[in-house]
């Protein structure tokens, strides 16, 4: 991994460091190998679960991270008039892109269009991480990054707590997820990756499919994956989509309603390693990629 940081870039980020608040803001990178897989969709419904959870509603923030193709806006129904691209040129505060939802959690809108923006400059970055210590408020942020491996992917991923990587049966899904599980591996071998397979027809092939990717990355990467679930094929999310309302609000009785509620409960009861505060971590590591 390249460090970036000469001594007065290093002494600054020390500085902004210890005026951080401390946080127990748990930050969840939700990524994939391929688009298509359903992984933003998957990353707002969870979220809207973890916000409305009647046992220990927490605040959630849904950051959409696709700094190119932006689309959590379109699953919500929502144009945001300002977005992350504003916030990294330096234009706008992240408080005031912060969209309030009308269904429990507050969401960050990416830079839809800018494609110059897929590939993030340092000082670009720099003003992201400045403006990220506005929303430490949060129990949960959920990081909705862009599919494949570029650079941001591999900075958000890296610099997250935990990771959950989204895929399919598809092969070439699977494939992809392998791919980007390896590519995050080869810039950090301290990384907590979950996993999440959605649109199975069963959960018997679920848990073939699952299985098998849990094995062929302990054979060949050497790391332990989880598996936290998995979400049916169901025609209801693509209806959900049309209508721009999310699944869990729109039909919370529905399968895949109850499949994303069960991994919102995994989650909150899953107990995460013992570390350097999350902002800290974040901030850190994010800056070094």
């Amino acid at each position: 991994m390249s460090e970036i940081l000469g001594p007065d870039q290093a002494e600054g980020l020390r500085k902004m460091m210890g005026n951080l608040p401390q946080s127990n803001t748990r930050i969840i990178a939700i990524t994939s190998g391929k688009g298509g897989v359903g992984k933003s969709s998957f990353a707002l419904n969870l979220g809207i679960c973890l916000a409305n959870m009647k046992e220990s509603p927490k605040k959630v923030v849904v950051f959409d991270a696709d700094l190119g193709l932006a689309n959590i806006h379109v699953l919500l129904g929502a144009i945001p008039k300002n977005n992350l691209y504003h916030v990294m040129k330096g234009q706008k505060k992240m408080s005031e892109i912060i969209y309030k939802t009308d269904f429990g959690v507050d969401f960050i809108g990416g830079a839809s269009g800018f494609t110059q923006l897929a590939n993030i400059k340092e000082e670009e970055k720099q003003n992201l991480i400045d403006a990220m210590q506005e929303i430490s408020y949060a129990d949960y942020i959920i990081i909705d990054t862009s599919a494949g491996i570029s650079s941001n992917v591999i900075s958000f991923v890296t610099a997250a707590q935990e990771t959950i990587v989204v895929t399919t049966p598809e092969p070439t899904a699977i494939t992809d997820a392998y791919g980007i599980i390896k590519a995050v591996l080869t810039e950090s071998d301290n990384v907590n990756i979950k996993l999440v397979l959605n649109r199975v027809r069963n959960a018997a092939e679920a848990s073939k499919v699952s299985k098998r990717i849990i094995e062929i990355c302990a054979q060949f990467l050497n790391i332990k994956i989880e598996n936290l679930g998995f979400i049916y094929d169901d025609p209801i999310v693509a209806e959900a989509v049309r209508k721009q309302t999310p699944f869990v609000q729109m039909y919370p009785a529905s399968n895949v309603a109850l499949c994303v509620n069960h991994i919102a409960r995994r989650i909150m009861n899953m107990e995460i390693p013992s570390q350097e505060g999350g902002w800290q971590k974040f901030m850190g590591l994010f800056l070094k990629k």
